[in-house]
């Protein structure tokens, strides 16, 4: 393959995951490929002198979805330029004092205060465009809403979810697909929910790294004293060291001792000129700027071999695949095991039993295949599920492709269905452990969820069961007597439709008014233009209420529940059935996502476009010559101004 043709492959191939990464939240390559790859293209750039459009030697982050208000910032947000060569750090400092501290791996968020109050959060987005989070950022669990200093301050820093606080929340959710992939991965969709009740329950924590403006304060031209400045207005700051180059080594492996009691998640190491006004007379790149460097830890990569592969099977049915190879020493740890994440990728490594393979640890936590270098490809994929026999399929979604067992009854599914079923934010039916039901569900006890609250049938059965007595069987009766009385949000998620969490269970719900039946009937184009909903969840859930199977289950469910009428706050429904558009900015509502709070608790539905199905468009800029103002006009919908429409609909 020549050149250029190498070059738009390596570009199309690290646009797609970069989008996949940012954007969805989701990994279709390890860290160690995309690095990589990404050093790749940049030698084949700097040798050819051609860089393509989309190329991610000259893009920076994500681009903002459309889901929150977006901001220019008022300068540009650069990415730095890195190495993972010690000397190299070394060389960068030479003489002069730099600062050395954790790069975090999080979500960058710019914060601004005037008058000593938080006025505006803003993502990095593109670094040239970001989205408002500043709802979400009040409810960050450190970020000061008032500072002493009264001038106006401009500070950036990273948004971030501790490890502990990570695997607390992984521990909450039984079915093993449904866990978060990685902090970084929860922290980006925490910070940007349309909901801070979310943001406010995940435990997101802010570390300031840099100092943008602090109006009227002399720093006499030094960054540790922007530092200590910061932490003295109430931030946390990154943790750092101030050296030399003579200095860099030490510092280095310093940072690299501390990793396995560092609690926050760190894929490398920042370095910055102490003497800011040396960094800033350096001036800047297209991409990078000269007065800092980002350093990436060298993997440590062993070679070992691949003994076996493992299949584990979800309540989905999803089948994964878990390399198992020979033990090997990573980063102070012995690590024998690395999950393959689906078919795609472990195609693209060709990995084969007995064959050769590198690992290494990503960020030096979690165990990786870097590369098989024998590449034979023999793995075999299982024509029938590991648990049950069943047979398998291949399906494919989005370019990945993944193994599912298609066997309804599988033992796996069973288990891993109850287990959601009978979880905290479903039914919450207290005393039903998965070993519990993985028991019942043996023994015949429980083929459909309504059996569970027929278990008193097998009442001497059970109190004679290991773990089990009176006061545990009644504890057990009394805990689903309880969980009769429930809602529909609640009943929805239990079921475990695919990619239907509670938050989207709620969604759907009160989109239907609360009706199932109308949720039931409902078909995947008319899902998918729910917000918040899109075509492949809609077409999940047509899917799932198609089959008759799972109708029969929900119906015989129905009829041991008593679900409560949702509370719609005592609001009353001025707006039933109508759809809101909101544009511009708002003078007595904090944000766009308050007045959609209020316009959905009187029964409203708000989207971002104004189509034939609008009832009225919100701009307190009557006369704007904006997209959605001429869309507006030109189809009849009626404009209002935020006290009009206050004054009509929200009294």
């Amino acid at each position: 393959m020549d050149k250029l043709a190498r070059i738009r492959e390596l570009t199309a191939l690290l646009g797609k995951a970069s989008k996949a990464y940012y954007q969805e939240d989701r990994e279709i390559m390890s860290n160690y490929d995309y690095d990589r790859l990404y050093d790749e293209l940049a030698a084949l750039e700097k040798k050819t002198g051609v860089v393509l459009a989309g190329s991610p030697t000259m893009e920076v982050g994500y681009e903002a979805v459309d889901e929150l208000p977006k901001e220019r910032h008022e300068s540009p947000m650069l990415s730095l330029d890195k190495t993972k060569d010690v000397a190299a750090l070394a060389d960068f400092a030479g003489d002069h004092e730099v600062l050395m501290s954790w790069k975090l791996d999080g979500l960058t968020v710019v914060l601004t205060y005037n008058r000593g109050e938080l006025q505006k959060a803003v993502t990095r987005g593109n670094g040239e465009i970001g989205e408002v989070i500043t709802n979400n950022a009040k409810v960050f669990r450190n970020v000061p809403l008032a500072i002493p200093c009264t001038s106006e301050v401009v500070l950036r820093g990273e948004a971030v979810i501790r490890y502990s606080d990570f695997e607390k929340m992984n521990a909450e959710i039984p079915e093993e697909e449904a866990r978060y992939k990685n902090p970084r991965n929860l922290c980006s969709g925490s910070v940007r929910q349309l909901n801070n009740e979310i943001t406010a329950r995940r435990n997101v924590y802010f570390y300031a790294f840099s100092l943008v403006r602090a109006d009227g304060v002399d720093f006499e031209n030094s960054r540790e004293r922007q530092f200590q400045w910061m932490k003295s207005q109430g931030f946390d700051v990154v943790e750092y060291k101030k050296v030399t180059g003579a200095g860099v080594p030490q510092a280095v492996q310093e940072f690299a001792d501390a990793i396995p009691q560092n609690d926050l998640p760190s894929d490398g190491l920042v370095c910055i000129y102490e003497d800011i006004a040396y960094g800033q007379s350096l001036g800047r790149t297209a991409k990078f700027p000269r007065d800092s460097i980002a350093f990436k830890w060298r993997d440590e990569i062993r070679e070992t071999t691949l003994t076996r592969m493992e299949w584990s099977t979800s309540r989905t049915g999803l089948i994964n695949p878990i390399a198992v190879f020979e033990p090997v020493e990573l980063e102070g740890t012995t690590v024998s095991r690395a999950s393959v994440h689906n078919l795609s990728i472990m195609k693209a490594l060709k990995l084969g039993i007995g064959d050769r393979i590198t690992v290494y640890k990503a960020n030096m936590i979690i165990p990786q295949i870097a590369e098989d270098l024998t590449g034979s490809g023999n793995v075999e994929i299982p024509s029938v599920c590991p648990v049950c026999g069943g047979t398998t399929r291949i399906q494919k979604a989005n370019d990945v492709e993944s193994l599912y067992c298609t066997n309804p009854e599988c033992q796996a599914k069973k288990i891993k269905a109850f287990t959601l079923f009978v979880s905290r934010d479903a039914m919450n039916i207290d005393g039903l452990s998965e070993m519990t039901l993985e028991k019942f569900i043996g023994n015949g006890f429980v083929k459909e969820y309504a059996d569970l609250y027929h278990l008193d049938r097998y009442r001497d059965e059970i109190v004679q069961m290991e773990g089990f007595g009176e006061k545990s069987f009644q504890n057990l009766m009394n805990s689903l007597e309880r969980s009769r009385h429930t809602t529909l949000p609640r009943v929805v998620y239990s079921l475990g439709i695919p990619n239907i969490g509670l938050a989207n269970a709620k969604v759907l719900c009160r989109e239907y008014g609360y009706d199932l039946d109308r949720l039931r009937s409902a078909g995947a184009e008319e899902l998918s233009s729910i917000p918040g909903i899109g075509e492949v969840i809609g077409a999940g859930v047509e899917a799932y209420f198609a089959d008759k199977e799972h109708n029969r289950w929900l119906d015989d469910l129905l009829k041991e529940l008593d679900i409560q009428k949702e509370e719609e706050g005592g609001q009353p429904q001025t707006l039933e059935g109508m759809t809101v558009v909101i544009t511009g900015s708002l003078e007595h509502f904090e944000n766009r996502n308050a007045l959609k709070a209020a316009i959905e608790a009187r029964g409203g539905k708000v989207t971002g476009s104004v189509t034939s199905k609008t009832n009225c468009l919100v701009n307190n800029d009557l006369a704007s010559n904006s997209s959605k103002n001429k869309k507006a006009k030109e189809l009849g919908v009626e404009i209002l101004s935020e006290q009009d429409f206050m004054d009509r609909f929200l009294k």
